[in-house]
């Protein structure tokens, strides 16, 4: 079974796993599609996490593809002579675009833990064919384009791209072709990522990064590699969690979250109830002040995170928490972890029929990323770089805090918030998940797990649930329509300032009993499939 945000690659994942290729195969050729029917988030110009969980070892493996900071990043890259942040630089220049991690990520699963049965060129193939031959642009494509005809329209290798005329993006029912793509992808199917990284793709890559006023070089491309860590495991509810390590944040937060919430009687005190909410988000805020103090790539700073992930933390965190009053976030700062020592992305999930399964998030960040497709490529650069803390107390475009564990630096990756997770009960597979969402995927996440494990809902039904979200700063209590008016009553009473946001994220999930697996991709996402066969 596949779950991802577009129906076409999809289609090309399960096709993958009919001719008998694993999960990991699947997981590739849905990768390079995506690139091509998902151009907003599905990419090669960015970056990304996957966790490899393999039956048979009883083995899960973290794959850290996320793009990492040229050499040549100093440490006040984003500030001007005075120190102050200045968010053009990160979000709409070359400084802002990192070293992409996907092409490596991909090249890199499938030559570990792909079936055999698969060349990396048989599994771009399919990818090649849509970019080649084109395809109708749908809803979904059509709706997403004029929301960034701003950032698209300011590079004519863009607008030759996504544009009907020097004005308006392609319109429902044009056909897109991407040529240049194709033949971006045709060499990597070819040569190997050594044509991204070694090669004519990179080559351009790199004029494109340094023209828009960037520091990259191909030498930085040249160095780049994907990296195995080891998983976060946790445990809730008589489940191991197991989620990504940092440079992602969503892991070490979503098992802390877990551990928070599982002293509480959350299926007594009743789904989106306001006390359970309330609850939820007192831990959110906690959880996120840690964020901002403690995380950043652990290859060049020391995360505690045996202490944000331990039981007995969360119990001291938990003491902390009133359950009738909402604490003011001016008045929460991180913890004492240590003590405890000893829009847009895309997410998709797949489980095979061995129960093999991968939870596969990646990005641009910003829808479109950096809005630029470099000349000749037809590949959109990302801006993830705005992902650093520019300086202490700054906020990124998700109004996301940092501190200087998480500081820009040379060949540095940033934090994330991406979640791929899974879910074993005695060594088996029983949930895939994550979702796409900026600084709301760990919550998102965190709700999806409590919806099946907690209040025993089905995947779909999770995926339909209305979603709450607080990340600390600002002092916020998110929600989606459909909440009742009593129940925010309630949690305003209690002291929360509660603000009606549009949709959150979309949950692509499988859930697998026995020989039965279960799918749903998030009915906020037109265009999105689960298919199986």
């Amino acid at each position: 079974m596949v779950a991802s945000q577009e129906a076409r690659a999809s289609r090309i994942g399960v096709d993958i796993l009919e001719r008998g290729g694993n999960a990991v195969d699947a997981a590739v050729a849905v990768g390079f599609a995506l690139a091509v029917t998902l151009p907003r988030a599905g990419n090669l110009g960015g970056g990304g996490f996957m966790l490899v969980h393999l039956a048979a070892l009883k083995k899960t493996i973290a794959i850290d593809y996320r793009e990492t900071a040229p050499f040549d990043t100093p440490h006040d890259v984003f500030l001007d002579e005075g120190g102050r942040f200045v968010p053009e630089r990160s979000q709409s220049t070359g400084l802002g675009v990192g070293v992409p991690g996907t092409v490596a990520g991909l090249a890199h699963a499938h030559a570990k833990y792909g079936s055999g049965r698969f060349s990396l060129s048989q599994l771009i193939a399919p990818a090649i064919t849509l970019a080649r031959d084109g395809f109708i642009v749908d809803d979904d494509l059509a709706d997403s384009l004029p929301q960034a005809l701003e950032r698209l329209g300011r590079y004519p290798s863009t607008r030759a791209v996504f544009f009907r005329n020097e004005t308006e993006t392609k319109q429902r029912g044009d056909q897109l072709l991407q040529l240049d793509l194709a033949e971006s992808l045709s060499q990597i199917a070819q040569q190997g990522p050594q044509a991204f990284y070694d090669g004519g793709v990179g080559s351009r890559v790199v004029a494109a990064v340094r023209a828009a006023g960037g520091r990259m070089t191909l030498e930085d491309l040249k160095s780049y590699r994907a990296i195995e860590r080891e998983p976060l495991r946790g445990s809730f509810r008589g489940r191991e969690v197991v989620a990504m390590p940092p440079p992602s944040s969503g892991g070490a937060h979503v098992i802390q979250l877990l551990n928070i919430l599982e002293a509480y009687p959350l299926a007594s005190l009743g789904h989106n109830s306001a006390q359970t909410i309330h609850l939820m988000a007192e831990a959110m805020k906690r959880a996120y002040a840690d964020r901002a103090e403690f995380l950043g790539d652990p290859d060049f700073v020391v995360v505690p995170l045996r202490g944000l992930t331990s039981k007995a933390y969360a119990a001291q965190v938990r003491g902390e928490l009133s359950s009738d009053r909402a604490r003011p976030s001016a008045d929460i700062r991180h913890g004492e972890p240590l003590a405890y020592e000893s829009d847009q992305t895309t997410h998709y999930s797949i489980v095979d029929k061995d129960g093999n399964a991968v939870s596969n998030t990646y990005t641009l960040n910003f829808s479109y990323g950096l809005g630029l497709v470099a000349p000749g490529t037809g590949i959109l650069l990302n801006n993830e770089l705005d992902d650093f803390a520019a300086r202490e107390g700054a906020s990124n475009a998700y109004g996301m805090l940092g501190g200087e564990a998480n500081a820009p630096a040379s060949r540095k990756r940033p934090l994330s918030s991406m979640s791929p997770t899974i879910l074993l009960r005695d060594g088996e597979v029983e949930l895939v998940t994550g979702s796409p969402g900026g600084s709301r995927i760990i919550t998102i996440v965190l709700q999806t797990i409590l919806d099946v494990v907690e209040h025993g809902m089905n995947v779909a039904e999770a995926a339909a649930s209305v979603r709450v979200h607080h990340q600390w700063q600002p002092d916020e209590l998110r929600i989606e329509r459909g909440l009742s008016l009593d129940t925010i009553r309630l949690l305003q009473a209690k002291g929360h300032s509660v603000r009606v946001a549009p949709t959150i994220g979309s949950v692509q999930s499988i859930s697998r009993s026995g020989a039965w697996l279960m799918g749903a991709s998030d009915p906020r996402q037109r265009g999105a499939a689960t298919l199986g066969h």
